[in-house]
């Protein structure tokens, strides 16, 4: 792990793409990515997908490990497992390490995405930010109303309403994996940066509303450490070994003070520079993202599932699911609100900024990566085991609509992206259609003019090859048919 100090300098790219067909497609709805972001987006992308596909192994581990009779009283006794040092206030269970610990990894990773979108990513223009930036608001504020709508309908406790707001994009990830549809990566980059302003949002939601009782000392602590942390990035220091321990303290001070101990990972994931210096391939924070992003989506995020996804799915909780007013509220949130909340929010700012959709996209497309994020998982049930505390019954109640609201959400969400799966591919091969072989998709330098005399080279020496075949095949047919005549010739 290694650190450096900032710069003024601009950002230099090592592949940068002929500006035209970006600069017009930018001012499309879900236009074309720049090369550069394309390149980002697919990499982060593909670790989450693996990720993805380990937290559902391990959310379908924990059901079945929960769920099956002789085998359940082994997990809660695993959940309640207590380890770590009391004097420090920190003897937990193992469950609330996962929840407390390794999800301040998974908001590390989450500020460090924050704050390259916010330096060097989508939303660093304001204009390109406004459309992600309303549908994620539009997809958190539906489904929380839904949830208020139908619990003041059936007298349900409020305290559930941030439950369905948060999306999931590793679950999402992998169900598209399991289904084989590769998204155009438009789509793919308007899905993940939804998911870094719903994690933003989600953030700000557990500091604001799942504070108590603040211990201002420890706070204080922590806040020291955070400012200790900051003075020694801009110093230039180097080494895990100086930042490791230092974060370990930070957050333990930071859970020890009644704040959530995930908003240390988110702090000082915003700290890391995010820009590129001259000469540099990667921004300090990009590396760091690179290096840990495994950890958080291959280990943190799948141990989380697997100590807090394990609930009962007897017939009488199903059936709890669809008759409470706290779980059906998540559920209609997840699979209602935040389809017609994203959907809604990108087609109001698509209408009021006068933005056309990109003419190789349609607005089923739009309502169906909108249906894909009411998979809710992760920070879901985070926010779930945060709000009912105190009911461990109604908590289990509403982990299981996470469940199977997520699940509706994504066979909904499948139904649809299969039906266009076919023109998806074909805008994926174009994406990736590289024929001069330079590195650079062939779409991206389409008003290149150097491009177009490489390919006109290459199809000149392709066609003088095939001539070569023909004149080769054409010898070898007069030789067969001289060969043939001279046999009819010979006396019997």
């Amino acid at each position: 792990m290694s650190f450096a100090m900032p710069s003024n300098r601009p950002r230099r790219f090592s592949l940068v793409a002929a500006p035209s067909p970006t600069d017009r497609q930018s001012r499309k709805l879900l236009g074309r990515l720049s090369l550069p972001e394309r390149r980002f987006v697919a990499d982060a992308l593909r670790t989450e997908t693996v990720g993805g596909v380990l937290l559902l192994a391990a959310a379908v581990a924990a059901l079945i490990w929960a769920n099956t009779p002789p085998l359940a009283a082994s997990y809660q006794a695993v959940q309640d497992f207590h380890i770590g040092p009391g004097s420090l206030g920190l003897d937990l269970s193992l469950q609330h390490w996962a929840a407390d610990g390794l999800l301040a990894i998974f908001f590390f990773v989450a500020g460090i995405e924050l704050k390259r979108e916010l330096v060097a990513g989508d939303l660093r223009d304001s204009k390109a930010a406004a459309l992600p930036v309303i549908a994620a608001v539009c997809g958190m504020a539906v489904p929380a109303l839904v949830y208020v709508l139908v619990n003041v309908l059936g007298n349900g406790a409020m305290d559930g309403w941030a439950v369905p707001t948060a999306t999931d994009i590793a679950f999402a990830l992998a169900v598209l994996a399991v289904l084989g549809t590769s998204l155009p990566s438009a789509l793919r980059a308007f899905l993940l940066t939804l998911a870094v302003v719903d994690d933003l949002f989600a953030i700000m939601i557990i500091a604001v509303f799942f504070t108590n009782e603040i211990d201002f000392l420890a706070l204080g602590g922590a806040l020291v450490g955070l400012a200790l942390f900051w003075f020694l990035l801009r110093r230039g220091v180097r080494g895990w070994y100086v930042y490791v321990p230092l974060a370990l303290v930070i957050w333990g001070l930071m859970y020890n003070s009644g704040v959530h101990a995930t908003i240390a990972g988110v702090a000082m994931g915003l700290m890391l520079r995010c820009t590129r210096r001259e000469g540099e391939e990667h921004s300090p924070g990009e590396h760091i993202e690179h290096l840990v992003r495994p950890i958080s989506a291959g280990l943190a995020v799948p141990l989380f599932a697997l100590m807090s996804a394990g609930v009962s799915l007897s017939d009488e909780a199903i059936a709890q699911v669809f008759t409470r007013p706290e779980p059906l509220g998540v559920v209609l949130g997840l699979v209602v609100g935040k389809a017609v909340g994203i959907f809604g929010g990108t087609y109001l700012a698509a209408r009021f900024t006068k933005a056309e959709l990109n003419e190789d996209l349609a607005w089923p497309d739009v309502l169906a990566v909108a249906s894909l994020a009411g998979i809710g998982f992760t920070v879901s049930l985070l926010i779930g085991e945060l709000a009912f505390a105190g009911d461990p019954a109604l908590t289990d109640e509403i982990k299981a609509a996470v469940l199977i609201g997520s699940l509706i959400a994504a066979v909904i969400a499948g139904i649809m992206l299969k039906l266009r799966n076919r023109t998806y591919k074909a805008l994926t091969d174009a994406e990736e259609r590289d024929e001069d072989l330079d590195g650079i998709p062939d779409i991206y330098e389409e008003h290149n003019p150097e491009y177009h005399l490489r390919m006109a080279r290459i199809y000149e020496d392709r066609a003088a090859e095939h001539r070569r075949k023909a004149e080769a095949a054409a010898a070898a047919a007069l030789q067969s048919a001289a060969g043939s005549t001279t046999e009819g010739d010979r006396p019997a």
